[in-house]
């Protein structure tokens, strides 16, 4: 999408895109020195060292720990990306924020979520794109406008790094998480979320490592790949999931998608994919799909609905 593109314009307007690096779905600023620690209402947030990684590039990871957390109790975990956006609207791009902090610990309070600790993973800024959008995806997309979509987004000049991605959350991070807190480390118990291409790459953790991630939340997700409906991503997306989606019974899977801003784009891609849902088997309780009238692309939309995936994912 060039820079006088009528949609981009819109969503510029919209407030849904900054008019900096485009990175995806949901565009981020480049990278830059890391933010403050995000300020919490409840709970506290401790960062981590950056990891050494043999699979990615070295990122912030800010964990957030219930009121009261001392380490006697063990915990459930939820890993998010675009962690930088998740706890506090004064250290944001875009001063928004998911909010996440007050509504773990409101449904914690009110017993209807375990004991759960969010382990928020920094997006890299410029390789986010590369990073969220599932390889298993892309060869399964047609020479052609929609290929093209791919390269210019984030593939022209590096090649795809979701595998590389999810070999740091899973043989790298979880086991740091693990060794440093006091979780539940089993399947059950670990859950993985985003937006945008945070949702595709969350679908996609789950099916490259269902043994290791026993939820997914997908909110708006970003099927389209670009700022334009098409058919062939999600396509490309359809083929994959026929092959690699576990068998259901084991796994909670959540989804949806709004109607406004970005979201719009979405209306003739989620049915396509609720409608393989179904055919394989994934029904209520464990496969939620939802669509929230005149809600848009954008963190404040996604905190107004952050507590329904989160008791569908890791409900007590």
């Amino acid at each position: 999408m060039n820079l006088d593109d009528p949609m981009r314009r819109r969503l510029l307007a919209a407030g849904t895109l900054p008019a900096l690096t485009l990175a995806g779905g949901c565009a981020t600023p480049a990278a830059e020195a890391p933010a403050p620690l995000p300020r919490v209402p409840v709970g506290r947030v401790e960062r981590l060292p950056a990891l050494a990684s043999r699979h990615v590039t070295p990122r912030t990871v800010d964990v957030w720990l219930p009121r009261g957390y001392d380490g006697t109790r063990p915990h459930a975990v939820l890993y998010m990306h675009d962690g930088q956006m998740l706890y506090d609207a004064a250290t944001t791009w875009n001063k928004q924020s998911w909010e996440v902090a007050p509504t773990v610990q409101r449904l914690i309070d009110a017993g209807t979520l375990r004991d759960t600790i969010v382990v928020g993973v920094w997006n890299t800024g410029e390789s986010r794109f590369a990073e969220y959008f599932p390889q298993g995806f892309v060869e399964h997309v047609p020479e052609g406008p929609a290929r093209q979509v791919l390269l210019a987004r984030g593939f022209a000049s590096r090649p795809p790094l979701a595998d590389a991605y999810l070999r740091f959350l899973v043989t790298e991070l979880k086991p740091a998480i693990d060794a440093r807190y006091r979780t539940r480390p089993g399947r059950e118990h670990t859950a993985v979320a985003g937006s945008s291409m945070g949702g595709l790459i969350s679908l996609y953790a789950l099916c490259e490592h269902p043994q290791v991630f026993g939820g997914a939340g997908c909110l708006s997700t970003h099927w389209i790949g670009g700022y334009e409906r098409n058919a062939e991503i999600p396509a490309a997306a359809l083929a994959y999931l026929r092959r690699r989606l576990p068998a259901p019974g084991e796994h909670r899977i959540y989804m949806d998608r709004g109607t406004a801003e970005l979201d719009a784009l979405y209306d003739e891609s989620q049915p396509r994919i609720d409608a393989l849902m179904r055919e394989r088997g994934f029904a209520p309780p464990l496969f939620m799909t939802r669509v929230f009238e005149g809600e848009g692309h954008n963190e404040r939309a996604w905190a107004r609905r952050l507590e329904i995936p989160l008791r569908h994912l890791l409900g007590a």
